[in-house]
């Protein structure tokens, strides 16, 4: 690897996790700078590389091995394989806990310290090390021992419940966002506590642990409408595209497409009706304050559908723009990265792969000024560093070689 760059180049990190939630963390952690050494199975490597298609094509145009879904996590970072269930894989392991600022992990709970590589035994050659657990229900409690996926904990947390159209309207019921959202959510709030930790760590010495349950996460991620009932009582239920609070905020159609109006405050409504040309809506009791189009958002809506559907939808945005009202086109995924905010801020770019040539990625929404973020390197391929990373530890080529063959990397 070339040398890093970025605020964050003075970590390293072992990264044991797979999937979507360990990898989304530390992939973001290596886009800031630090050197991720990422430890997959022999042969089988992290069961994203298997998920697909699709898959990357490769120069002479026929796919690969590398699904979109790893392609999408894994930037930046080094591959190792190494088997840890076998002693020589477990000291490889500590040898590099040793020389690493944090290990990150999402092995079910107590499956590591079975190998002596749970945070008590590591901390122990590495008393500065932070060490953090990422598990569906966390490390305590009745389900700890239970796995979870992303659409699992979506349904238990209560997302669900409020994710879909409402259930007397035509495709009403309960959905999942279309992203692994609560993954993702995990995976960020993993990387704000690790950075935490190693603020605190910087000042006191002292290393720290982690548990981060993907439950706890979802339950946290409920925010606003959590609270809608915890000072209410009243259960939160589907609204469709409706916010539950602030109106006008919904989906409405246009005569040749729809979109989405997000009026945010009384003023901003002020101007909504008078591009629309109905001002005097602005200064109706029912309409004025938004606690009141709240409660009257059934009579709101039907009036605002009327004007909305009488309308071209290009031109109707471009009003509402210029009057700082927030409206918006609902784009496919093909037209967001068409979008030119997005490419201006460089949120598409290529980087070169080993099979495909170039392989696509989004990037990193963060911008720093004084230490800006250079990609350093696409997703590896399964073990594409192992020797470079045992020899980094001394192995020598025969030690290698002899690993190798007895199934360890």
């Amino acid at each position: 690897m070339s040398e890093r760059k970025g605020p964050l180049s003075h970590l390293r990190i072992l990264d044991l996790g797979r999937i979507m939630a360990a990898p989304w963390c530390t992939q973001l952690l290596a886009d800031m700078g630090a050197e991720v050494i990422k430890v997959e199975r022999p042969g089988a490597g992290d069961d994203t590389r298997a998920w697909g298609p699709p898959f990357l094509k490769g120069s002479d145009g026929a796919n690969t091995t590398e699904a979109g879904y790893y392609l999408s996590v894994n930037r930046g970072k080094q591959s190792i394989t190494v088997a840890l269930d076998k002693p020589e894989g477990q000291q490889i392991v500590r040898e590099l806990a040793a020389d690493c600022d944090i290990v990150l992990e999402n092995f079910k709970v107590g499956a590591l310290a079975r190998y002596g590589l749970d945070y008590e035994s590591l901390k122990k050659i590495n008393p500065r090390l932070i060490y953090c657990s990422v598990t569906g229900f966390g490390q305590t409690g009745p389900r700890k021992d239970q796995a979870a996926y992303d659409f699992l904990i979506q349904a238990m947390g209560g997302l669900m419940s409020i994710t879909g159209e409402r259930d007397d309207k035509p495709g009403g019921g309960p959905q999942k966002v279309g992203v692994p959202i609560v993954d993702l959510m995990t995976g960020m709030y993993t990387t704000v506590a690790l950075l935490a930790a190693v603020a605190r760590r910087d000042h006191s010495g002292e290393g720290e642990y982690i548990d981060i349950g993907m439950l706890d996460v979802q339950a946290a991620m409920l925010s606003n409408q959590a609270m809608n009932y915890l000072v209410s009582g009243n259960t939160p239920k589907r609204r469709g595209n409706a916010h539950p609070n602030i109106q006008p905020q919904d989906v409405y159609a246009c005569a040749d497409g729809d979109v989405i109006l997000a009026v945010g405050n009384d003023g901003q409504f002020g101007k909504l009706c008078k591009v629309l040309g109905r001002p005097e809506l602005a200064t109706d009791e029912r309409y004025a304050l938004n606690v009141n189009r709240a409660r009257n958002v059934e009579a709101l809506t039907a009036e605002l559908r009327g004007e909305f559907r009488a309308r071209r939808r290009d031109e109707l945005v471009a009003e509402l723009d210029k009057a700082g009202v927030p409206c918006g086109p609902i784009n496919n995924i093909a037209e967001v990265f068409k979008e030119p905010q997005l490419l201006h801020r460089g949120m598409l770019m290529n980087l070169p792969h080993p099979l495909g040539g170039e392989v696509p990625q989004v990037g990193c929404p963060i911008k720093f000024r004084n230490n800006p973020i250079v990609y350093g390197a696409p997703p590896p391929l399964l073990g594409q560093q192992s020797e470079a990373v045992l020899e980094g530890l001394g192995y020598t080529r025969e030690r290698i070689d002899a690993l190798r063959a007895g199934g360890v990397i």
